[in-house]
């Protein structure tokens, strides 16, 4: 059965830093697109970013670009998100998902998904 799992999550101050990891259990997560999502209280899942397969191309939503880095392990099945310079607009609970194939941050193209991971951040 494939299985995501988020950690990392946390509560931080404004500028702040938290490193998230995304662990794929039951398939190889080399074959698939990546990325990190997120959801706030009261508003709609949105994309933050994406890494290709082989991890040499990236796409960032513009609110979190120059502060969040997205990486990938394949040889260790997991996804990572560096969050530095943290803001309060930051707090959501963070999910990992698979995709067949990259195309931006359209939430439908992503068929498997983590639980999820809170980040607060504090002002």
């Amino acid at each position: 059965q494939v299985q995501l799992q988020e950690s990392g999550g946390g509560s931080v101050q404004a500028g702040g830093s938290l490193r998230l990891s995304c662990a794929a259990f039951g398939y190889t997560a080399r074959s698939y697109c990546m990325g990190w999502f997120r959801q706030a209280p009261g508003k709609e899942r949105e994309g933050v970013a994406v890494i290709y397969t082989g991890g040499n191309s990236t796409y960032y939503a513009d609110s979190v670009k120059g502060r969040f880095t997205i990486s990938r392990d394949n040889a260790k099945n997991t996804l990572y998100l560096q969050m530095d310079s943290l803001k309060p607009e930051d707090t959501a609970l963070y999910y990992c998902a698979t995709a067949p194939g990259c195309n931006g941050l359209r939430v439908p193209d992503f068929r498997n998904w983590g639980q999820g991971t809170q980040v607060t951040v504090s002002s």
